[in-house]
């Protein structure tokens, strides 16, 4: 009897493992999903010093004027300045999130000139002589301030101005020349074209101090022993395009 009842328990534990074998396997426990990570894009930073080169057009007026011109009239009006602007730039921007602070510097050569053919430059024994401004350089040192978004800076600008005023009466006066301060203000936009190189086009207005001119054979002269005294306006726009190398 007890064999039986081994053999008994031996063959029912042989028949339930074959069963377990056709039993199919238990599925894995269920993971958790995976935590989104997003994409971060990297923002453009316009921190950093920069040097670059400019270029571009200059538009403004001047104006001749001495009341005791012996002809009766006291000034040239208003006369347009035109020409051409070439040079060099050197900054330094700080960022704090979206927005950039920045100092910037820049000389320009620069053939500004104009014209005016009224009677008071031909009344000084020359004929048809035209009373002419020259602006032979210019420069500028203005802070900036202005808005990032990423790729692109949108700022406003101003600050102090420096250049000559060379004036005088042709053909056969001869010109006299000073330097001169004044202020500029202006806006702008950058683009970030690469990582170290920015592009820009912008616009400054510039306002130079009168200058004076002496001298008798470049200004005239006035009535009896009184020497020339004119007094010589000159104020520019300029439009200027701009690529900048950044130092990161």
């Amino acid at each position: 009897m007890k064999r039986l009842l081994i053999a008994g328990a031996l063959a029912f534990a042989a028949v339930g493992q074959a069963l377990a074998a056709d039993l199919p396997e238990s599925a894995p426990p269920p993971q958790a999903p995976a935590a989104y990570v997003p994409t971060v894009v990297p923002v453009y930073n316009w921190g950093g010093i920069y040097f670059g080169i400019n270029g571009g057009y200059g538009f403004g007026n001047s104006q001749w004027s001495d009341p005791a011109n012996f002809s009766g009239l006291a000034s040239t009006g208003t006369f347009s300045l035109s020409g051409g602007v070439v040079g060099g730039t050197l900054g330094a921007n700080f960022q704090t999130d979206a927005f950039v602070f920045g100092i910037e510097g820049d000389f320009d050569g620069s053939w500004i000139d104009g014209k005016s053919t009224s009677a008071f430059c031909g009344s000084v024994g020359f004929g048809t002589a035209n009373c002419e401004t020259r602006n032979n350089w210019l420069g500028t040192l203005r802070a900036r301030v202005g808005y990032a978004a990423d790729r692109v800076l949108f700022y406003g600008t101003a600050g102090g101005a420096f250049g000559n005023e060379r004036a005088g009466i042709t053909p056969g006066g001869g010109t006299t020349s000073s330097s001169k301060a004044g202020w500029t203000a202006g806006a702008g936009a950058e683009v970030a074209l690469a990582d170290n190189w920015t592009a820009r086009i912008e616009y400054l207005f510039v306002d130079l101090q009168n200058s004076t001119c002496t001298t008798n054979t470049s200004c005239g002269n006035d009535p009896g022993p009184v020497a020339a005294n004119q007094s010589i306006k000159f104020d520019t726009s300029l439009i200027r395009v701009g690529v900048m190398y950044k130092f990161r």
